[in-house]
């Protein structure tokens, strides 16, 4: 099973009436904005995901920015979202991925097993041609999907201060040597951790690398495979990213500390390390 599906296989699927859940997982700075986009245009019978709401819980210095959601919460919007077992589910977002990511691996976290991420977003089903539509959306169907924790590994604020394994820091560079910080306490990284920006995993149009392209990305850190592997970002988008990004190339197993830089930071006695 892939990770990722393109938009063609998408609109492909869609109008086959082949049965699959789409998940427009779309994010605005102010709280009603990702609703608005999603009700001017949105991929026909897409369902819609606040990831504010629906994929994280309360944020703050103990958890980090956007920590796990409760188990419960899931279960909620897999209700709302009318999600059924055996049915596969398809995510995206406006076209950088990584609310799709978030929806992506919140769901695998949670139990499921058949989640694509649509490669592009929004940004390269437009680009393709492909038919929009406004509104709210369909009528969801009856769920009997139940969220069961443990589906993925989770590294906590613990687990990473024992690790002596691979640490993965996939924020943007100048972010991970500590010359740049807009939202967290601290700039720097994790000591020990290397860095590999999510973006370079990434072609210019949003689209997922091949896994010749990303395996060879990590082997330029001497790694070469995810079992033993730790990896996070600020608040755990871009790792979320980095996450699919790594299984559509076979690198799987990789524990996800969900909390990163903004929970690590948060703690004044946590060592930061900056680099050139």
């Amino acid at each position: 099973m892939s990770t990722f599906m393109s938009v063609t296989e998408v609109n492909q699927a869609v109008h086959a009436g082949k049965g699959y859940t789409v998940l427009a997982s779309i994010w605005e700075k102010d709280s009603e904005g990702g609703y608005l986009s999603y009700r001017s245009q949105h991929i026909p019978t897409a369902q819609f995901c606040d990831p504010s709401a629906a994929l994280t819980g309360l944020p703050g210095s103990a958890g980090g920015r956007n920590p796990l959601p409760a188990l419960s919460d899931v279960q909620r919007s897999l209700e709302f979202w009318g999600v059924r077992n055996g049915r596969p589910v398809i995510v995206y977002d406006q076209g950088h991925g990584l609310f799709a990511a978030r929806a992506w691996w919140i769901l695998r976290w949670a139990g499921l097993t058949d989640v694509r991420i649509m490669d592009g977003g929004l940004a390269a089903w437009e680009a393709a041609g492909f038919d929009v539509v406004g509104g709210p959306g369909n009528i969801s169907m009856e769920s009997n999907a139940v969220a069961v924790e443990g589906s993925m590994r989770v590294a906590t604020l613990d687990d990473v201060k024992k690790h002596t394994g691979p640490l993965v820091d996939t924020r943007q560079p100048n972010r991970y040597a500590g010359k740049r910080e807009r939202f967290d306490l601290k700039a720097g990284h994790i000591p020990g951790a290397v860095n590999v920006p999510v973006e370079e995993l990434f072609n210019e149009d949003r689209t997922v690398k091949t896994p010749s392209e990303i395996l060879e990305r990590f082997a330029a850190e001497g790694i070469n495979s995810a079992q033993n592997m730790i990896i996070y970002s600020g608040s755990g988008n871009h790792s979320a990213l980095a996450i699919a990004a790594m299984e559509s190339a076979g690198l799987s197993g990789a524990a996800h500390y969900v909390g990163g830089w903004s929970q690590w930071s948060a703690d004044k006695h946590n060592p930061v390390e900056r680099s050139e």
